[in-house]
């Protein structure tokens, strides 16, 4: 850990990583179980330690520099700035591609929460670069749960050394999200493996030369499937064809066509590759080679395998954007002179930003997000160990929850954290809008991650349409069960906690009352049921990290009232901003919902 008198890192907050990890999480607790037997909290520690050092070394520094020059392409080949080759490579050199992943295949089993703790170092350092280790975990779990062990043995074992990297190929151009409507198909050949042709588009991380091979997951049909995703199946489609013995063969016949220039992220290219175009013939035919994953037809379920973990990891990402501009905005306000406060003698000496009560308000509004925010990410990573590691019961009762939280994970910091960006600009005034402060380039970077790996409308429609709903409403039983058991804790514990706790009930109940009257109306009007699922999903957002923020309270347990406590002081303030003045704003939601308001229903297009 650093030492005591360091300087606060404006990249991300140790002590609050500490706080949710040990105080409230207690994932050393975990180290009992037999998958994580060889961690303990010192070893969680010297992990999260290395994290913080690596990502501020090797990833921070180049951040700037990446979004100022572009991937651009070359003939076949992506050219991208050194610094990710070299901030790759010491991330893989840590063994940090395989942390979390199965000593089998060159991990280190650490407990999942202590992973995503890690990369909250990363994503805040730069985020574009930490997309490549991002893409590639998801890709190696994917195949370790649904791959040969062939496959395994030939992809996973390389990602985890860090000389492979991996991607996700879903979306193509007249496609978009609606992956019923792919075109890609792959040919059965006689020796077992496919022949892939088509295109894909918005590929992350599709071509570069930062390692030995790339392994695509290609999203495709064989003809003669079902029509709609029933018929979609899933192949590796490898950059380089990996011979028996693992060595490198031929070029496979997968080129990318094209680059995508986005507003921020800059440094993951995007891609649009084309499969069997000719260019590449290995074995003297065109058409990419690719290899069954599982089963033909089953293909996008098991992309929901790295998908949920993509979407876990985007939250994340959009909170460390969030959380890194608000200690760079916090750091700016507190080092800059700036007007008096009101009635304040005129020739008296200027006040740091932070004596303002509306920067407070900014920074407060801030940190209630971010702190939020991170503590349901890592949460939901809990959940995940405990579906790993916990009794059967345990496991289940984490996977109904998990189900419920994924869409709120992802698109609750996708909209709320690029708010604290939108927000610490605005502190830094006219010079938060320029180059020279990173803020404004947070808020770029940010801006993708509502569309990323499921837009806030997908998302809304998943956690209504399906999610709440599935299992007889097993998920909104188990998240409302939950909710309550927490106010009852602090109803027992008194002050602010019964204070908190008092305002999120009435919400929960209004929750289960509202979704109880869509599921209704879902029965006899599909397209009235979900027309208004973002203001549900934003509503339950607020209601879960509200919930989140009187878990932390509690977690603080004696130290909530002690105001020579910053840290614990800082917290009960966050805490209260959100319940006292973010909860209130579900019950314009919730009424509209209720309503059955058709304004937008009932808007034609030849009106706009």
């Amino acid at each position: 850990m650093a030492p005591s008198n360091a300087l606060p890192s404006t990249v991300m907050s140790r002590a609050d990583l500490d706080f949710l990890l040990h105080d409230w999480l207690r994932v050393s607790e975990l180290c009992g179980r037999e998958r994580y037997s060889d961690h303990s909290r010192e070893t969680i520690d010297s992990v999260v330690d290395l994290s913080a050092e690596l990502a501020e070394k090797y990833f921070a520094p180049h951040n700037r520099k990446a979004d100022l020059n572009e991937p651009r392409l070359v003939g076949e080949e992506v050219e991208l700035i050194p610094e990710i080759a070299e901030a790759l490579r010491r991330f893989a050199d840590a063994d940090l591609v395989g942390a979390a992943m199965d000593s089998r295949v060159g991990g280190m089993q650490l407990p999942y929460t202590a992973y995503l703790a890690c990369m909250a170092w990363f994503y805040a350092a730069n985020v574009s670069t930490a997309a490549y280790p991002l893409l590639t975990t998801g890709n190696a779990n994917l195949l370790i749960e649904h791959g040969s062990e062939e496959q395994v043995e030939r992809y996973v074992r390389p990602m985890v050394e860090g000389r492979f990297t991996g991607t996700m190929c879903l979306s193509e151009p007249q496609a978009g999200s609606n992956l019923a409507d792919i075109t890609t198909r792959a040919e059965p050949q006689a020796d077992g493996a496919y022949r892939l042709f088509g295109q894909k588009m918005w590929i992350s991380g599709g071509e570069h030369q930062m390692s030995e091979n790339i392994v695509h997951l290609v999203l495709a049909k064989v003809p003669g499937s079902p029509a709609g995703t029933r018929g979609i199946s899933l192949f590796v489609v490898p950059k380089f064809l990996v011979d028996e013995d693992g060595s490198i063969g031929e070029r496979n016949d997968i080129v990318i066509t094209g680059l995508n220039h986005k507003m921020g992220f800059r440094g993951t290219v995007n891609t649009m590759p084309t499969l069997g175009q000719g260019i590449h013939t290995p074995g003297g035919r065109p058409g990419a080679v690719g290899y069954l994953v599982g089963e033909e037809n089953t293909g996008l379920k098991k992309m929901f395998t790295m998908m949920n973990e993509a979407r876990l990891g985007v939250g994340l990402g959009a909170t460390a954007l969030g959380y890194t501009g608000y200690l760079k905005s916090l750091d700016y306000a507190r080092t800059r002179p700036q007007g008096r406060a009101p009635g304040s003698d005129p020739s008296s000496p200027q006040v740091m930003l932070t004596g303002h009560a509306d920067v407070r308000r900014m920074l407060l509004a801030q940190k209630s997000y971010v702190e939020g925010a991170l503590a349901l990410g890592l949460f939901c990573a809990r959940l995940v160990d405990e579906e790993r590691t916990g009794s059967p019961e345990e496991a289940a009762a984490a996977s109904t929850l998990l189900d419920v939280l994924t869409p709120i994970a992802k698109s609750w910091p996708s909209q709320w954290c690029l708010k604290a960006n939108e927000l610490a600009v605005q502190v830094l005034g006219g010079a938060g809008y320029t180059i020279d402060y990173d803020v404004e380039q947070h808020y770029r970077d940010n801006r993708l991650n509502p569309i990323h790996e499921g837009t806030h409308g997908i998302q809304a429609q998943d956690l209504l349409g399906r999610k709440v709903l599935a299992g007889g409403g097993a998920g909104l039983a188990a998240l409302s069960e939950r909710i309550a058991d927490t106010c009852d804790r602090a109803d027992a514990a008194g002050g602010p906690a019964e204070e908190f706790a008092a305002l999120l009930r009435p919400r929960v109940t209004r929750l289960i009352e509202v979704t109880t009257a869509l599921a209704g109306l879902g029965a006899t009007d599909p397209e009235a049921f979900l027309a208004d699922a973002t203001e549900y999903l934003e509503a339950a957002g607020h209601i879960v990290i509200a919930w989140i923020w009187l878990e932390q309270v509690l977690a603080l347990g004696g130290r909530i009232d002690d105001d020579a406590d910053g840290f614990a002081a800082g917290k009960r303030q966050a805490a209260a901003y959100f319940l006292r003045r973010e909860l209130p704003v579900v019950d314009a939601k919730f009424d509209l919902l209720a309503a059955g308001d058709r304004t937008t229903l009932d808007m034609h297009d030849d009106w706009f």
